[in-house]
């Protein structure tokens, strides 16, 4: 057994060392292939975002520092340009189908750009052109360019991690925020960024359009594969043999306890070995803790939303049964409003018009204040007709609907004015009543005018009969100053109808001007 181990090991050590001299002379004939200079290189490879690399950042090519980042600055279009030193000789001949990521380096934030100078090809096709330099005069001068289409900076899970600490309301707030400033007037160069988006769907693109390629082949596959498996299925009692046999091999092989013993003997320096990944391993343990305490305080709420579910779904089958009910109550009454919905639409089609003007006529008064230039006319002109002094509110002007305001032919009984000049007792009642009417029309000017009702009685003298609906005097009104008289209202104290009964100076101009006010 021991001369077996030694052969083992001397046979694994050999096929070690053949595998060292192949990967070296593969990193020579890469090297070669690339056609370093060995002399200044620097790609300018555009980014839509930077992803916060910074300059002194590492360029890797396949795990492998080929460089370094030299600068990051702005581009006209609202990009990033990242410039990338390739200080490896053998990587400095990017390709026009080269690529660039921008990975993070560990979950503390460092970032490294990842890059591939040129795609996997078949064996023996030509290379693609080199990348363009740019000309001097231009930013950049000197530098390969590599476009924005062979560039991607996918957005970091860190990032996403952020807002899971907030409440899932803030969280779709913070969304839809950062991606309405971020993509407010860009749609042109959302629909080219969501096009090259994910690096991964442009690879799924390509192994689907390998497959499309392979599609025979595919399908003589899975022929074969069914003619193959065919005889295993007829024989598949001899299958299930061949795996308890296996077992019994295995419980043989448990018997050769001293080989397992010296495989244990050798698990130390495999421990060693594993010592640096699992040290790696905690430090990812530590940066990890804070997350899973969230979610271990989140942990309850998650925990009480399932324990209600059950039941929020019992009460919705009530709901659901009871609405099923009323709508198969309600469903008749609604199919026979058919025909009214008819006659409503025919209504509103025919409405639309006057709705229209309407629309306008309201929207004009609105926007010109018609309404409100409405109501002023309204309250000044009443201002305007009517007055307030002292002893409250009276009118201006007031409309006597008697018997005289329709025109007639004939004389009408209770009115007694008339176009033609009449003789005897109507025509001088009719003289009297426009001669009264006159005097106290022009006492009552004087007095509105600041007069004192003795001064307007003795500008305008005379006496002023009250007369009835038949034009016959009832009574004279003094015309002296200081005569006292009490005035009754028109129908009697009982009436209820206002009076006044003055006690001063000028008692029966001043009681004629306020029950005229009054309407007595």
């Amino acid at each position: 057994m021991r001369t077996q181990t030694v052969g083992w090991r001397r046979g694994a050590a050999g096929f070690a060392g053949a595998l060292g001299v192949a990967a070296l002379v593969a990193v020579v004939l890469l090297a070669t292939s690339a056609g370093g200079s060995g002399g200044s290189y620097t790609v300018r490879a555009i980014f839509d975002d930077a992803g916060n690399a910074i300059p002194g950042e590492n360029v890797k090519i396949d795990g492998v520092k080929v460089g370094s980042v030299a600068s990051v600055t702005p581009t006209p279009q609202a990009q990033a340009a990242v410039a990338l030193k390739i200080e490896n000789p053998g990587f400095q001949s990017f390709r026009a189908d080269a690529s660039c990521t921008i990975e993070p380096e560990a979950l503390l934030g460092e970032k490294f750009v990842n890059c591939l100078p040129t795609q996997p090809r078949a064996a023996g096709a030509p290379l693609p052109p080199p990348l363009k330099q740019i000309p001097s005069g231009q930013e950049g001068a000197g530098q390969y360019l590599l476009g924005v289409q062979n560039t991607s900076s996918p957005v970091d899970v860190d990032l996403l991690n952020d807002i899971t600490r907030r409440p899932e309301a803030e969280r779709f707030t913070i969304i839809i925020n950062e991606l309405g400033a971020g993509l407010a007037g860009r749609g042109s160069d959302l629909n080219v960024v969501v096009k090259r988006a994910d690096p991964a769907l442009r690879e799924l693109d390509k192994v689907l359009a390998i497959f499309a390629g392979e599609n025979k082949t595919l399908a003589k596959l899975a022929v074969d594969s069914a003619k193959a498996l065919t005889p295993f299925a007829a024989v598949r009692e001899r299958v299930a043999n061949f795996i308890v046999q296996s077992n019994t091999v295995a419980r043989a092989t448990a018997e050769h306890r001293g080989a397992l013993a010296k495989n244990l003997a050798d698990f130390p320096a495999f421990l060693r070995q594993l010592g640096p990944a699992a040290e790696r391993l905690g430090r990812l343990a530590d940066q990890t803790t804070p997350a899973f305490t969230d979610l271990a305080v989140a942990a309850p709420g998650i925990n009480k939303t399932f324990t209600n579910l059950p039941a929020f779904a019992n009460s919705s089958t009530a709901f659901f049964t009871s609405l099923g009910r009323t709508a198969r109550t309600s469903g008749p009454a609604i199919a026979s409003t058919q025909p009214l919905l008819g006659k409503v639409q025919a209504l509103g089609s025919s409405a639309k018009p006057f709705a229209g003007n309407l629309s306008e006529l309201l929207t004009s008064l609105r926007d010109t204040g018609g309404l409100e230039r409405f109501l002023d006319f309204v309250f000044l002109g009443g201002g305007s007709l009517n007055g307030y002094d002292s002893l409250g509110h009276f009118l201006r002007a007031e409309i006597i609907a008697k018997n005289c305001v329709g025109y007639k032919v004939t004389p009408q009984q209770g009115c007694n004015a008339n176009f033609v000049k009449g003789e005897g007792a109507a025509a001088s009642t009719s003289s009297a009543t426009a001669s009264s009417t006159s005097l106290v029309m022009d006492r009552t000017l004087a007095v509105l005018n600041g007069a004192t009702p003795a001064a307007a009685i003795a500008k305008y003298p005379g006496s002023v009969p009250s007369l009835g609906s038949d034009g016959s005097a009832l009574a004279a009104l003094s015309s002296e100053a200081g005569a006292t008289s009490t005035v009754t209202p028109v129908g009697g104290a009982a009436a209820g109808t206002t009076y006044y009964s003055p006690s001063t100076e000028g008692s029966s101009a001043s009681g004629m001007l306020l029950n005229y006010l009054l309407g007595n």
